[in-house]
């Protein structure tokens, strides 16, 4: 259940106005972060040189990950950084929107190792990329063994070079103010992104562990279980974490803090209910992943739990034997979406979705009160909705 990356402002056909200048401004940010990933990796790789040109292999996949993607959490961060009233063209948010995309090329490196994913974005993930170096330089051992330990190895630099990377936010960010101020902004933002860390690898269990454990007794049980793993594993990291980090570099007071948190928590949510429907109903063509690959990981998502528990009794049994089969078949994929069609599990997911979506707008119209400026709540709303309407 990783969290995908949203799709790419698209870019405006008719004439200019604020929605379009928005997204203008949104694609600079883009362009500005994916650029400083690439200076970052470009200074680490001479650093992996120096150790030895054999390891280049491992910057080079942290490259292709960061290039790509279309950076939700960098544009979050600047948003956040502006509703504190900070500068929008402040060197802080590039780099805090770098290392939250090393961070996310780590959780989605890893992801793919444990859910045994061949693929992402539409080409090889990074243990099959690692698999592949392997088999074609012709080396001794297992190929799939060497993969899965490359890909650990460059997924835990990322997570290390995140770390650095966020120091160089907060020391851009401490170089526009100076005594105590700075010291409580840093203090507060180096909380919150280790509380990040520990939120998303904590969540991260709890998913592996639910695909093992014993099913839970009752449809509420199966939906707690699955909404505690959306929030910490995905939602939270996906829109909350980083708007708030940039609001806090940019030493927003608690209030404001705790406002654009209860904004962006719930179109998290909803992002990541949108992402479990796509995960059996979408279109691989459009989402870059095979279909029904939830379904063969075992994933006890809140669309399952809802399939389970609203289903027959003949058709529960059947999606749950269905459940954490790798060797699902296409016809097998369309069944289980019948049993979930049947059962009212799209309909509930939706009615999930609808409901957080207005938690997100009430929560967004709030931060107006609060002083946010009406640009910075329009462009978080803008984001929102895009998040919730995606269709990969």
């Amino acid at each position: 259940m990783t969290s995908p990356d949203p799709g790419t402002p698209a870019a405006p056909t008719g004439p200019p106005d604020g929605a379009a200048s928005a997204d203008a401004a949104q694609r600079r940010q883009i362009a500005r972060v994916s650029e400083a990933c690439a200076t970052f990796l470009a200074a680490r790789a001479e650093e992996v040189d120096d150790v030895s040109p054999a390891g280049a292999p491992l910057v080079e996949a942290l490259t292709e990950l960061t290039r790509g993607g279309k950076k939700l959490r960098a544009v979050l961060a600047w948003i956040g950084w502006r509703a504190a009233g900070g500068s929008p063209d402040a060197e802080a948010p590039v780099r805090l929107g770098a290392a939250l995309e090393l961070f996310q090329a780590a959780a989605l490196i890893h992801d793919d190792v444990i859910d045994r994913s061949d693929t992402r974005r539409g080409a090889p993930s990074a243990h099959r990329r690692f698999e592949q170096l392997h088999r074609g330089a012709a080396h001794r051992g297992e190929a799939g063994h060497f993969g899965v330990s490359a890909a650990v190895l460059a997924g835990d630099l990322a997570l290390s070079w995140a770390g650095q990377a966020f120091g160089e936010a907060q020391d851009a960010a401490a170089a526009e103010r100076t005594g105590a101020e700075a010291d409580d902004a840093g203090r507060e933002a180096r909380l919150r992104f280790h509380r990040m860390h520990t939120e998303v690898i904590a969540g991260q269990y709890l998913d592996v562990l639910d695909e093992v454990r014993a099913p839970a007794a009752s449809a509420s049980e199966a939906l707690d279980r699955a909404r505690r793993v959306l929030r910490h594993k995905s939602a939270r990291y996906s829109t909350e974490h980083p708007l708030v980090l940039g609001a806090a570099l940019a030493g927003a007071p608690a209030a404001l803090r705790e406002s654009l948190a209860a904004a962006a928590l719930p179109t998290g949510e909803a992002f990541q209910l949108r992402d479990d429907l796509l995960g059996v109903f979408g279109d691989p063509e459009t989402t870059g992943k095979p279909v029904g690959d939830d379904l063969r990981e075992g994933k006890r998502t809140e669309l399952i739990a809802h399939g389970l528990f609203g289903a027959s009794e003949q058709q529960a049994r059947e999606l749950e034997a269905m459940l954490g089969e790798p060797r699902l078949t296409a016809a097998e994929v369309e069944r289980a979406r019948e049993i979930l069609l049947g059962a009212g599990a799209v309909e509930a997911v939706e009615a999930s979705i609808a409901e957080l979506v207005a938690a997100a707008r009430t929560g967004t119209e709030q931060l107006l009160a609060l002083g946010a400026a009406a640009d910075v709540v329009t462009d978080l709303q803008t984001v929102a909705d895009r998040l919730v309407r995606r269709s990969r």
